[in-house]
């Protein structure tokens, strides 16, 4: 997905049922990608977007998080300093606050911080990326600036609860 759809069907989801069969509220299965998640704080309601495997939007923060996981494809050719890049096509005006990589679930992860404007309109993007196994992985918190604060630190936990899991 496109990161300016992304930050769009963030900000705009509406809470839906979507109920998924292969996730009991800490464990996602979905083929070769199957992940743990730190806590969902109680304030965040579970949206459906097209190509999340797990979206959820916060309404008391304005922010929305998505996680999403690829595998195959040659997911281990590709730089994580690149992959973060292609989360942030179609945003103008970035200015990166943090940018690291840093040991995660076993490896290393890209972690970048970056205000952005998506259509003039200026947003947080708080973005983990994880290659593992021939996968994938991006966690995406996308907040309003002013609500950006409230949401970090749930979306920290969140992250740093984040681990593959074996089927």
């Amino acid at each position: 997905m496109r990161a300016s759809t992304l930050a769009l069907a963030l900000l705009f989801a509406s809470a839906s049922a979507c109920a998924h069969d292969h996730f009991d509220g800490r464990v996602f299965h979905a083929g070769r990608a199957s992940f743990r998640v730190g806590p969902v704080p109680s304030s965040w309601e579970r949206v459906e977007l097209d190509d999340a495997m797990l979206a959820y939007r916060d309404r008391a923060s304005g922010g929305s998080i998505e996680v999403h996981a690829q595998c195959g494809r040659d997911a281990d050719d590709v730089p994580l300093a690149a992959l973060t890049n292609h989360l942030l096509i179609g945003f103008t005006g970035r200015d990166v606050k943090l940018e690291q990589t840093v040991p995660f679930d076993g490896r290393e992860a890209r972690h970048t911080v970056v205000n952005a404007k998506l259509d003039g309109v200026l947003l947080v993007l708080d973005v983990w990326v994880l290659k593992k196994d021939g996968c994938v992985y991006d966690l995406v918190l996308v907040a309003p600036p002013a609500q950006y604060d409230a949401a970090a630190d749930s979306f920290a936990a969140f992250a740093h609860g984040f681990s593959t899991a074996a089927e």
